[in-house]
């Protein structure tokens, strides 16, 4: 006689009890029970969304610059790309860009600005 399934087969040791597959189909979210674990949580939450703020005016400022580049207007190109440069720097700061990534975009700003293939 085959052995019958007791339903444990999904579950880890030291971790919330689930099933693998309601997991899979995002039924149960993994909460932890430790007050500093949910603390973390709400941080990390938080970080993410101020991450993607600043990701967010990167592009929102990028395409500014691109408007101000093809109106001819000196001036404002100059405020934009200052403005633009000053939000890169602090995305990488923070880690919301990666190093090489702000390098990247200011070179293509750079290029923008100066005329050249900016894209």
């Amino acid at each position: 006689m085959a052995p019958q399934s007791s339903g444990l087969e999904g579950r880890r040791h030291g971790a919330l009890c689930y099933d693998r597959s309601a997991r899979s189909a995002g039924v149960f979210t993994l909460m932890p029970n430790i007050k500093q674990q949910k603390k973390r949580m709400r941080t990390a939450a938080d970080e993410r969304l101020q991450n993607l703020r600043y990701r967010s005016t990167v592009k929102s400022l990028t395409r500014r610059l691109e408007r101000a580049v093809s109106e001819g207007d000196e001036q404002t190109v100059a405020a934009e790309h200052r403005e633009l440069v000053r939000w890169i720097d602090k995305a990488a700061s923070r880690g919301a860009l990666h190093r090489n990534a702000a390098g990247r975009k200011k070179a293509q700003a750079a290029r923008l600005v100066a005329g050249g293939s900016g894209s």
